[in-house]
């Protein structure tokens, strides 16, 4: 079992930044890659942004690319998304999920585990 906390979350203005942690815990040796996807009220749960394993490939949405960085810290299990000139339409719940196998980034059916969420707001 893996299990992941997000944090960082929060209220922001148009145009801010924010950074979003995700620390797994449990059977981490078998995470194969990571990724952040976002839930709007009323919407699909959505692809925001993949990083491999090695930390060596990434993977971004094209709403989000330019604007938001994933990185990984393996030494401490830990994700990062940093998330910059942020849009109203960035709102959403950001939640972080961990696969064990390649395959289709993109695709949230493919992950295994998620956190929990936490709730990023920006306001215009």
């Amino acid at each position: 079992q893996v299990q992941l906390v997000e944090s960082g979350g929060g209220l922001v203005q148009a145009g801010g930044s924010l950074r979003l942690s995700c620390a797994a815990s449990g059977r981490t040796f078998s995470i194969y890659a990571m990724g952040w996807f976002r839930q709007a009220p009323g919407k699909e749960r959505e692809f925001v942004a993949a990083i491999s394993g090695g930390g060596d490939s990434t993977y971004y949405a094209n709403s989000v690319k330019g604007r938001f960085t994933i990185s990984r810290d393996n030494a401490k299990n830990t994700v990062y998304l940093q998330m910059n000139s942020l849009k109203p339409e960035d709102t959403a719940v950001y939640y972080c999920a961990a696969r064990y196998s390649r395959g289709n980034y993109y695709n949230r059916d493919e992950y295994g585990y998620w956190g929990q969420g936490t709730q990023v707001t920006v306001s215009s």
